[in-house]
């Protein structure tokens, strides 16, 4: 099994685990609801409709019953199940009673569990990511994350090793330019990574590749160093 393999296969059994049992809301739902960009109003409805489905028995409560518990509008809940819907949250299953043969409708939110379970992973393996970074810099001193740290006098914070990561990874700066442009920014007396990525972003501009084209294109504008 591939580690894709792993991680979905890991996603959908959060989600079923979940989904199990009366009404049990997990720390991860309301832990994550932020992250998925779910509103307060949404994440309570998808809760109501929770209590409602499992609880109550209530599989398809009207419009008037959710505005109720909510202390919404009916045209308020319609909106926001439509956008929870669009979103991939929530769907509408239809089912056939096997004896009656009555057509009924019911809300399902294992879109939502989803979601959730998939967020949990990627945080997962972004912690695991970023402690194989720290193995790295702690066994290797020489590596350009080492190299800032001693330049800054400090550990670097998760969002600058981000920041260096981005560099590398997205942008395909070369390690030997990001050095060099560590070493512009000490020299002009403006140690901050805002400045530095104005200095990477310059020389793509000018197409500089490596640190002769960019200590070249740094003394057009001032003399040389001495």
């Amino acid at each position: 099994m591939s580690n894709e393999d792993m991680w979905k296969a890991y996603s959908r059994g959060m989600a079923a685990v979940m989904n199990e049992g009366g009404v049990h809301v997990s720390a991860l739902l309301l832990r994550s609801y932020r992250q998925l960009n779910l509103s307060d109003t949404e994440a309570m409805l998808l809760l109501q409709l929770m209590l409602f489905g499992e609880s109550e028995g209530i599989e398809f409560p009207t419009m008037e019953q959710l505005a109720e518990r909510t202390g919404s509008t009916t045209r308020t809940i319609e909106q926001t199940i439509g956008r929870l819907m669009k979103e991939g949250f929530l769907t509408i299953d239809e089912r056939i009673d096997p004896v009656t043969g009555i057509q009924s409708e019911q809300y399902n939110w294992s879109g939502w569990l989803l979601k959730a379970a998939e967020w949990a992973a990627e945080e997962k393996r972004e912690t695991r990511r970023a402690e194989r970074r720290t193995v790295k810099r702690a066994t290797d001193p020489g590596n350009i994350f080492s190299v800032f740290e001693q330049e800054f006098g400090r550990l670097l914070s998760p969002m600058e090793c981000e920041t260096i990561s981005g560099w590398l990874d997205q942008d395909r700066y070369a390690d030997e330019l990001i050095r060099f442009a560590l070493k512009e920014a000490v020299f002009a007396g403006k140690l901050n990574f805002r400045y530095i990525d104005r200095i990477l972003i310059e020389w793509g501009r000018n197409r500089v590749t490596n640190v002769d084209e960019a200590r070249a294109h740094s003394q057009k504008f001032r003399g040389p160093r001495g």
